[in-house]
C-alpha cells in the first residue's frame, strides 16, 4: 500500500504542487489582510482543495495521454506506460480525488460558492488534458487552470463581499493574471522538448507551431508581463509595501535568468529553468508578500 501511495504520488509530480499553491496562499494571506479574519477552517479547506483538484486533474492528464507518452521517448519510462501502475489504480484514484475536492468546498460554508463552483473548476482542469489534440494554445490553457486558484480562493473567503461588490475581486484577478503568463511563459519552454515529437505527431504546442526560436521569444514576451502584471497588483491591492517591490525586482532577475540558459540550440537546461527557477519565484514571493503584509508594510 505505501509504495502504491508513493508510486501515485510520484505519477502526479506531487512536488510539482508548489508551482500553484503558493499563489494560492498568498491569495489568502491578502483577503485575511483586508478582512481582518484569519480562519484555520479556511487554510484547511484551501489546502484539501489545492492537492485533491491537482491530484485528479494531473491524474486525469496521465490517462489521456498514456498513448501519447508510450510513444514519446522522453516520456515512455512514465508509470502507466511503463506498467508501474494500472490504468484501474490510476483511474480510481482520480475519481477519488474528485470526489474529495467537491467534498473539502464544504469547509468553507455557509459560503456555498465553492461548492457551486468546485465541478466546472474540475472539469475544466481536466479538460486541458484534451487541448494538444486541437489548440496551440494549450500552454495558454494550463496557465488558465493555475490562474483560477488565487481567484477561487478569494471567492472562497470572501465570497459575500464579491457578489455584493465585483470590484472586490480585483485584486485576486490580477494575482491569477500574473499566474496565467508566468505558467504559460515557462509552459512553452518546456514543450521546446518534445518539438520534434508533435510535429510528427500533429500534437499542437507553440514550439511546434512556430518554430523553437520564435517560442522562446514569446515565452519572454509572457515573462515580461509577468513582471508587469506584478507592479499592476501593487496598485490593484496597496497593501503591500517595499518588500514587495524588492520581491518583483528579484522576480524580473529570475526570469531574465531563466531565459538566458535555455536557446534554441541547448536545451540541456531546460529542467533547470523549468522546475528549479520557478520554484524560488513562486514560493519566494509567497514568503516576502506574506512577510510583507505581516509587518505591516504600505
Amino acid at each position: 500500500m505505501l509504495k502504491t501511495v508513493s508510486q501515485l504520488l510520484s505519477l502526479i509530480r506531487f512536488s510539482h504542487t508548489i508551482f500553484a499553491l503558493p499563489f494560492a496562499l498568498l491569495a489568502a494571506v491578502m483577503a485575511w489582510k483586508v478582512s481582518g479574519d484569519f480562519q484555520l477552517q479556511s487554510l484547511l479547506g484551501i489546502l484539501l482543495c489545492m492537492v485533491t483538484a491537482r491530484s485528479a486533474a494531473m491524474a486525469f492528464n496521465r490517462l489521456v495521454d498514456r498513448k501519447i507518452d508510450a510513444s514519446n521517448p522522453r516520456t515512455e519510462g512514465r508509470h502507466l506506460p511503463a506498467g508501474i501502475l494500472s490504468v484501474t489504480q490510476v483511474t480510481v484514484f482520480t475519481i477519488a480525488c474528485g470526489f474529495a475536492f467537491i467534498a473539502s468546498t464544504l469547509l468553507f460554508l455557509p459560503n456555498r460558492l465553492p461548492l457551486y463552483l468546485s465541478v466546472p473548476v474540475l472539469a475544466f482542469l481536466c479538460g486541458y488534458s484534451f487541448a494538444k489534440r486541437f489548440t496551440s494554445l494549450a500552454h495558454v490553457w494550463l496557465g488558465a487552470a493555475l490562474a483560477l486558484s488565487p481567484i477561487a480562493v478569494w471567492i472562497a473567503i470572501r465570497g459575500e463581499q464579491v457578489l455584493a461588490n465585483r470590484s472586490d475581486l480585483l485584486p485576486a484577478v490580477v494575482l491569477g493574471a500574473v499566474v496565467l503568463t508566468w505558467v504559460t511563459g515557462f509552459d512553452i519552454i518546456y514543450a521546446c522538448q518534445d518539438f520534434q515529437f508533435d510535429r510528427e505527431r500533429n500534437l499542437h504546442s507553440i514550439p511546434a507551431k512556430l518554430g523553437i526560436a520564435s517560442a522562446l521569444r514569446l515565452a519572454a514576451l509572457c515573462h515580461a508581463a509577468t513582471v508587469i502584471l506584478l507592479a499592476i497588483l501593487a496598485l490593484a491591492y496597496p497593501h503591500f509595501g517595499i518588500l514587495y517591490w524588492l520581491a518583483v525586482a528579484v522576480v524580473a532577475v529570475l526570469l531574465i535568468y531563466e531565459h538566458a540558459i535555455v536557446r534554441p540550440d541547448d536545451l540541456d537546461r531546460v529542467n533547470i529553468a523549468f522546475f528549479n527557477v520557478n520554484a524560488v519565484i513562486s514560493l519566494g514571493l509567497f514568503a516576502v508578500g506574506t512577510l510583507d503584509l505581516w509587518l505591516g508594510a504600505g
